[in-house]
């Protein structure tokens, strides 16, 4: 079986909602930006509880949710923001072609706040499909 690259993932949400398309190029933009795992995994904890607390865990993430503001803050610092800018500035080759992602993308990078509430959201979409 062909292995999958970024290119395939973007390209696969092309006509997806914006809040998808935002968090699936935060995931990988956000590979760069390094959070000690104790840090990463206790704000995590505190977003799922938020996450549960407002109903339904399984619900569709929200980006401008309790559950990612709240991760989004515990783990905001300005090297991981800039880490996170230089991250998506790297998929610039990976959206060419492609308007929807490519939309999304020069959105994000034109919003840092917006980014980063994304990738919170990536980061928690990640830890509910591990468990």
């Amino acid at each position: 079986m062909a292995r999958e690259t970024i290119r395939d993932w973007v390209r696969s949400l092309e006509r997806a909602e914006p809040t998808e398309q935002w968090t699936m190029l935060c995931f990988f933009a956000g590979r760069r930006v390094a959070v000690a795992e104790d840090e990463l995994n206790a704000a995590v904890r505190r977003a799922e509880l938020l996450l549960a607390a407002g109903g339904d865990p399984h619900r569709p993430l929200d980006p401008f949710g309790r559950a990612a503001t709240a991760l989004a803050d515990d783990l905001d610092t300005p090297e991981r923001r800039d880490d996170l800018n230089g991250g998506l500035e790297a998929l610039r080759d990976e959206v060419t072609g492609l308007r929807g992602a490519r939309e999304a993308l020069g959105l994000l990078l034109a919003d840092a706040d917006l980014a980063w509430k994304a990738y919170a959201t990536s980061l928690l979409a990640e830890a509910l499909a591990g468990e």
